[in-house]
């Protein structure tokens, strides 16, 4: 997976991995000003929405994120192909930041990982296969242990974590995370979730209308 090889290179630089998250990393500040500069510094900050979700900020960042990724990612490609899930996880990734910026346009620190991406494959998952069940983690008293959730309740609560504390950034109580690149992304995956199903319901009822004028000629 790109990721994990973009990972294992950013730490094998050791301190140089500080200058690769700022360069290529999405600093929204930079987008700003290259807003009102154009040409190629325009370009450079809008390819950083792409290569800064391959870059992350430590092994338990990349690891969540995979996590989510194998766990929703495998069936939410296999209902949209191959392609299409890659450039729909790009795309993805790119609102969440998008989003991100629109709320803090001024910033500069970099802002990295698959985050928005991940979210957008739970929006899509969470339209696409309402009644599935995942199995989580979940606390009994001072132990964990394994319980078996409705994936729509596990991804719903995720997505009310994502808008509280979207919230309280407002108030900068709950900063340092990007949330609102979750949110966008979040919010991107459910409207693509619901344009597949609808298209696909389109699509079988052309189906069964040419069958009927099929069956009755």
């Amino acid at each position: 997976m790109v990721c994990v090889g973009v990972f294992l290179y950013q730490v094998s630089l050791d301190q140089g991995a500080a200058r690769l998250i700022a360069d290529w990393g999405f600093v929204p500040a930079r987008l700003t000003g290259a807003l009102v500069e154009g040409g190629p510094l325009l370009q450079e900050a809008l390819l950083t929405a792409v290569t800064a979700q391959f870059m992350h900020g430590g092994w338990i960042h990349i690891i969540g994120n995979l996590v989510y990724l194998r766990v929703f990612g495998d069936n939410v490609e296999d209902k949209l192909g191959e392609a299409a899930y890659f450039v729909f996880y790009l795309a993805a990734g790119v609102v969440g930041l998008g989003a991100q910026y629109v709320f803090d346009p001024h910033s500069e620190v970099p802002i990295i990982g698959a985050s928005g991406a991940i979210a957008g494959t739970l929006g899509t998952y969470v339209v696409l296969f309402p009644a599935a069940r995942i199995v989580t983690l979940f606390p009994v008293l001072i132990f964990l242990t394994f319980v078996e959730v409705p994936a729509a309740l596990f991804v719903g609560v995720w997505g009310l974590q994502q808008l509280l504390n979207g919230l309280l950034a407002f108030d900068g109580v709950a900063s340092g995370v990007a949330w609102f690149a979750h949110i966008g992304g979040f919010a991107f995956g459910l409207v693509v979730g619901i344009g597949v199903r609808l298209g696909r319901r389109v699509v079988r009822r052309r189906a069964t209308l040419v069958n009927a004028s099929s069956g009755s000629g």
